[in-house]
């Protein structure tokens, strides 16, 4: 039972973990990426749809994003959907495809972004610890209810602390990557 428990919680702390990842990706930093775009939502046939299903996406260069509909038909509404996103760019379209050209950010903006980025590993740690808080509550049930001894209780509280340990580690290193990105101009 306390195997399952400990399985159980890393694997929701793994989880964790590759949601502060894939949230982190969704910073811009002043380099193409696609998966800036993985969030935004477009209405086309009269339903909302992300733009990835709507579009593929191509990085020519560096600070350049082109953005082709599978539909000519939807390429003002993947125009509009960029626009009103707020990330600062400016879509420009010659009737087939959306280019997109990301300026470099401004000191100002990189130590705002790096803001965002360390609110949102704050929110992975607390998820983290929420999981943490779970486990140990399932393992103090499972002492109360007699057949597991109180030392076998300590020793999984205690892979308990590591196995979080080692999930807030990754999410500091994972911050601290995507910060020196943004700080790289």
């Amino acid at each position: 039972m306390i195997e399952l428990v400990l399985e159980d919680a890393a694997e929701k702390m793994d989880a964790s973990v590759a949601h502060a990842r894939t949230e982190f990706s969704t910073v811009r930093t002043g380099r193409a990426s696609s998966a800036l775009f993985e969030r935004l939502t477009a209405e086309a046939y009269g339903v909302e749809m992300r733009l990835q299903e709507l579009a593929s996406f191509a990085v020519p260069e560096a600070r350049m994003l082109i953005v082709t509909p599978h539909d000519m038909a939807n390429l003002e509404v993947i125009e509009k959907a960029i626009v009103n996103s707020n990330m600062g760019l400016t879509p420009s379209n010659d009737g087939r495809i959306i280019r997109l050209a990301f300026p470099p950010l401004n000191e100002e903006r990189r130590r705002e972004l790096a803001r965002v980025v360390g609110g949102m590993s704050e929110d992975a740690k607390q998820r983290v610890n929420a999981v943490r808080r779970a486990a140990r509550k399932d393992l103090d049930d499972l002492e109360n209810d007699g057949g597991v001894s109180s030392d076998d209780i300590q020793r999984a509280e205690s892979q308990l602390d590591a196995l979080k340990d080692a999930r807030i580690a990754a999410i500091d290193e994972a911050q601290a990557q995507k910060e020196q990105e943004l700080m790289e101009v």
